[in-house]
């Protein structure tokens, strides 16, 4: 049997290439989508073969992450509950559109992830991968093994000779790429807890950002920013440079207990530096060029579309659907907007667009002949002519 592993050379799926060997005496391809992980993937090649792995692919695809899957959402304005910018989520369905591809490839019988029976991954990956190949074989470790816990695992890895980067000291789990850094797991299961800072990884602590604030301009059409203080940059380029930002100034960090989509609640920890940035930046230029229905409108489905992404539907023609009004409703956001990095703040200083709807003539409390405030009388007696009949109503 030949079975491609999403494998980030994690504990969960190091000890899973040798458990598949034994288990099923698979002949395993191990598959490294290089999403941003940057120094994560030094060595990713030798500690595959050495733990068993027949074949490695580590696949560069951060254009394509940020291009294809990142930017339309952000174009969605998607976010999660109460902050959670979907890093994660909308990862999975690039890696397993790639594993799907890795299986044609190989002639592979089945594909394989580290994702717990508890989490929202494993049904990400496989919701992907049936869209993609309806008939594939899924294996799911944690579904079948007897092992109970991340400890079962480091004693296992232990007790065969895999190094991994997880002690019982830090036990919390992390997924990093372009759009952010997750950590759950561990110390952060007791949701009174405070993170430890020597946790985090992309960003510095608020309090030991610059004392300086500094301003960063990013411009934007149709709704993707092209480019960073002037420089017209590549969606990669974009994250990139944001994400050196951010960090810089402790912007991103969030701490939020969500709700899972298999019925548990879960305390994720999240460094989004860039996106943080990108997201308020493009809601600023939006408000200046989006009409207002269309901007109600969308902010509507905004929960849905979030919930798709959360809950692994990428690939589903419900949420195609709703990119192409997303899309059409972001058409018009072409500008530019103007934020301040502070502290673990960015504030938005300045906006312009090419096509506003903010006129100045019209809405200044100064002198004007562009709107006759007389006009408001009709407009405020006709909305309320229902009220006024109601209250004549309860007067009889």
């Amino acid at each position: 049997m030949k079975v491609v592993l999403a494998y980030s050379g994690g504990l969960d799926t190091s000890v899973i290439i040798r458990w598949l060997i034994d288990e099923y005496d698979a002949e395993v391809i191990a598959f490294a989508a290089d999403l941003g992980q940057e120094e994560e993937l030094l060595g990713l090649n030798e500690k595959a073969a050495k733990t068993g792995a027949a074949k490695i692919y580590i696949d560069d695809l951060r254009e394509e992450f940020a291009r294809d899957f990142v930017f339309p959402m952000m174009r969605a304005g998607a976010v999660y509950e109460s902050g959670y910018l979907l890093g994660t989520s909308i990862a999975r369905p690039l890696i397993s559109k790639r594993m799907i591809e890795i299986v044609r490839e190989n002639d592979a019988d089945a594909i394989s992830h580290g994702a717990t029976g508890k989490g929202n991954d494993q049904v990400r990956f496989e919701i992907a991968a049936y869209a993609l190949e309806p008939g594939i074989h899924v294996i799911a470790p944690w579904r079948e093994w007897s092992f109970k816990s991340r400890t079962d695992l480091i004693n296992y890895a232990s007790k065969h000779g895999i190094p991994v980067p997880v002690t019982a000291q830090k036990p919390y789990s992390m997924d990093r790429n372009l759009l952010h850094i997750s950590y759950e797991g561990g110390v952060l299961e007791d949701p009174w807890v405070e993170p430890p800072e020597d946790m985090f990884k992309l960003t510095v602590s608020p309090e030991n950002a610059p004392d300086e604030a500094e301003e960063v301009t990013i411009d934007f059409e149709a709704g993707d920013a092209v480019a960073v203080n002037g420089k017209r940059m590549s969606p990669l380029e974009v994250m990139q440079a944001l994400n050196l930002l951010g960090g810089k100034h402790g912007i991103g960090r969030v701490d939020i207990v969500e709700n899972r989509f298999v019925g548990m609640k879960s305390r994720g920890v999240y460094e989004t530096p860039g996106g943080t940035i990108l997201y308020k930046g493009r809601e600023a230029v939006e408000q200046l060029a989006m009409d207002r229905e269309v901007l109600h409108l969308r902010n509507s489905l905004v929960p849905q579309y979030a919930s798709l992404v959360y809950n692994g539907f990428w690939f589903a023609p419900e949420r195609e659907m709703l990119q192409k009004a997303m899309d059409e409703a972001a058409s018009g956001v072409t500008g530019t907007a103007r934020l301040k990095l502070y502290k673990g703040n960015c504030t938005v200083v300045g906006r312009k667009a090419q096509k506003s709807l903010y006129d100045q003539e019209i809405s200044t409390f100064e002198a004007d002949d562009a709107y006759d405030q007389k006009d408001a009388e009709g407009f405020i007696k006709l909305n309320s002519l229902r009220l006024r009949i109601r209250a004549a109503n309860l007067k009889k």
